[in-house]
């Protein structure tokens, strides 16, 4: 199994030195794939790519060893306002996915995420809105599936993974992609072999505590479609969409924490033993920056839970073996 990390779009904030500096730290923390943000490299602008970012991003895995001819999977995640359900602007939004593949594309990426369309856009959230009809609701999912379907036949080598989404008090549901069992439904109308699933279980631990559903059972209805995992993890608590500040939402068990594996209460055993040995797609760890200096901890972590459901490695080599091994405070959480 490929343990990667995103690039977070926030930290690096279209400034090329932290981005190989954020390389860099991934290969000393032996990541064998990177999740690219090509909104954080400002390689995108009003829809359209900027081609000499893309090859100034090209040559900055090369330098950092962290590109594919040095081995490494790479994976896209486009921008996350993009909302394919947007009702005035939903072609530019498509314009930014096209870009997003395209910058996939160019780098030798094989996976873009994008988020589910939200019938509520959280940017009204404050100013407030008028919750849409039964019948506009299934306008807008046909409006989502017409641009996916276009988008996709565009890039047949990428494969387009709809992401699940978190739950926010007092405005849920503003979004199918909430349910795995309608997000998969949405995935399947759209009929393409390469327009799947991302599976956030990060995001399916909160929704299933804030719908008190089963969160296991919702990955089943998904399971055939999932090619793209994020892993992080909290506590399930739900939290309004202004509530920002992680230090004060943590010690109450809420929020969308994005923390190292381990330090929540998200049933990731469980999660893999749903997956495994069927999935072979990438497991890419979404730490907040404020985890970044934990992310050798999270993976070590993550990769007990899958030698755990999965058994030994297959083809580990010693060096490999050792960094696993070394002694950790949180190993103990998940029985390293």
């Amino acid at each position: 199994m490929i343990i990667g990390s995103k690039i977070d779009e926030v930290r690096v904030d279209g400034n090329p030195a932290k981005f190989a500096d954020d390389l860099k730290r991934l290969r000393e923390a032996r990541m064998k794939a990177v999740e690219l943000p090509p909104h954080g490299l400002d390689a995108i602008r009003a829809g359209r790519l900027d081609v000499r970012k893309v090859e100034e991003t090209a040559l900055i895995l090369n330098d950092a060893g962290m590109d594919p001819a040095s081995g490494i999977s790479l994976s896209v995640h486009a921008p996350n306002p993009i909302n394919l359900m947007d009702p005035t602007e939903s072609m530019l939004h498509a314009d930014v996915l096209r870009a997003s593949l395209e910058f996939a594309d160019r780098l030798g990426a094989t996976c873009v995420v994008v988020h589910a369309g939200r019938y509520i856009p959280e940017e009204t959230f404050a100013i407030g809105y008028e919750r849409p009809s039964r019948e506009a609701c299934c306008r807008l999912l046909e409006q989502e599936r017409e641009w996916l379907l276009d988008v996709a036949l565009e890039f047949p080598d990428q494969v387009l993974c709809v992401e699940n989404a978190r739950p926010y008090r007092h405005h849920s549901p503003y979004c199918y992609g909430e349910d795995l069992e309608a997000l998969g439904a949405q995935v399947r109308a759209v009929g393409l072999s390469n327009v799947r699933v991302t599976l956030d279980v990060g995001h399916a631990h909160m929704a299933a505590h804030y719908y008190g559903t089963d969160l296991l059972e919702g990955i089943r209805s998904v399971r055939d479609l999932i090619a793209h995992v994020h892993v992080h993890d909290n506590f399930g608590g739900a939290v309004g969409h202004h509530e920002k500040q992680q230090t004060h939402q943590i010690p109450f068990g809420r929020g969308d924490n994005h923390m190292p594996v381990g330090w929540g209460s998200v049933p990731l055993e469980a999660v893999l033993r749903e997956l495994l040995p069927a999935y072979r797609g990438l497991f890419i760890m979404e730490l907040r920056s404020r985890y970044w200096h934990h992310l050798e901890e999270s993976a070590v972590n993550l990769k007990a839970l899958i030698d755990r459901v999965a058994g030994a490695s297959v083809g580990s080599c010693r060096e490999e073996d050792e960094w696993i091994n070394q002694a950790h405070p949180v190993k103990s959480a998940v029985g390293g």
